[in-house]
């Protein structure tokens, strides 16, 4: 609702002279201080990204030198394992419950610590420590989950507390040894400019959400055992993944194709997305499910809201065993 008033008054370029964009300019800084007081960082650690995955490349890649090694898990996003790709790296194993152990790192080490699986909801316990560098890949935890103290680097997704998409928030603490691995002439840390009425919209939106959930917390958290249980008691050969954060739930049918699951859903009027593979590019099963020994077939997960009511969950596990049901029938 705010976002057609946000973007008259946000479209003059703040790094300019001038009335108008001296008012962006104050806009953008206070945008920076609502998202540091809400996760825990100073303001000028802050930079704005348009895509969110270049937040991977800057957050590790500018924490290597040519004696580091990248240290990540085998549940880390597909962005990380491309980045392992051009650098000296370990992958570790995570246990069937998601957790990693930290323990047996060097001091010259650069390591990924995600704080919360996007696919299963896995809340990571395990914390490096005394190593070169932390890259904190928080984009499905938001704020939910604390820094460690020892971060160098951390990237944000805006949707994590229901902003617009399209915007990833990038820090850099300034303790950290990192240097900007973008082609670059000044200090800035994204070379393009990034929409400014989203990143007002998304400084709205984390207010909101953050208040929002003070009240609602424990709400998901009865959802996502209802939800759980039904499953379980309902739907047999069913799988679910581990819990840990309760906005999220992954479950897979045995017997039943992820895509044609996730369309029909959509179809009966229910949005929901999936973990396995359902798409030409991309054959292969989940990759974290597949570590975590989960069943990879016939996947979705679910993201409970804020906005999500009880009567709208029980509508929707009735309509998913009709569903189920009616797809393994046609097997």
């Amino acid at each position: 609702m705010a976002l057609p008033h946000i973007f008259e008054a946000a479209w003059p370029d703040p790094t300019k002279l001038g009335v108008d964009s001296k008012s962006t300019a104050i806009l953008l800084n206070e945008a920076k201080e609502t998202f540091a007081s809400h996760l825990g960082i100073r303001g000028d650690e802050i930079s704005f990204l348009g895509e969110l995955n270049l937040g991977f490349h800057l957050g590790l890649t500018g924490l290597m030198s040519p004696d580091n090694r990248l240290v990540f898990s085998n549940i880390d996003r597909m962005e990380v394992f491309a980045i392992s790709e051009n650098h000296p790296s370990e992958r570790l194993e995570a246990s069937n419950t998601g957790q990693v152990n930290f323990t047996d790192l060097n001091r010259s080490d650069v390591v990924c610590l995600q704080l919360c699986n996007r696919e299963t909801g896995t809340i990571q316990e395990g914390r490096p420590d005394n190593v070169a560098g932390v890259f904190v890949d928080a984009t499905a935890s938001g704020t939910r989950i604390k820094l460690p103290d020892n971060w160098s680097t951390a990237l944000w997704d805006s949707t994590s507390w229901a902003g617009p998409s399209g915007l990833g928030i990038f820090a850099v603490s300034k303790s950290a040894n990192w240097k900007n691995p973008l082609p670059h002439l000044d200090g800035r840390i994204n070379p393009g400019p990034t929409s400014l009425p989203l990143i007002v919209a998304s400084a709205l939106a984390i207010d909101s959400w953050v208040a929002d959930e003070k009240n609602l917390a424990a709400k998901i958290a009865t959802i996502n055992s209802d939800v759980r249980n039904y499953i379980t008691t309902n739907i047999p050969d069913s799988d679910l993944a581990p819990g840990g954060a309760d906005h999220l739930i992954s479950a897979s049918f045995l017997y039943v194709n992820a895509e044609q699951l996730v369309t029909t859903l959509s179809d009966k009027g229910y949005a929901v997305d999936s973990g396995s593979a359902c798409s030409a590019a991309n054959m292969q099963p989940s990759h974290v499910l597949a570590a975590m020994g989960v069943l990879t077939q016939g996947n979705i997960r679910l993201t409970i809201h804020h906005s999500t009511t009880f009567d709208e969950v029980k509508e929707f596990l009735n309509v998913l065993k009709q569903t189920v049901n009616e797809l393994r029938d046609q097997k």
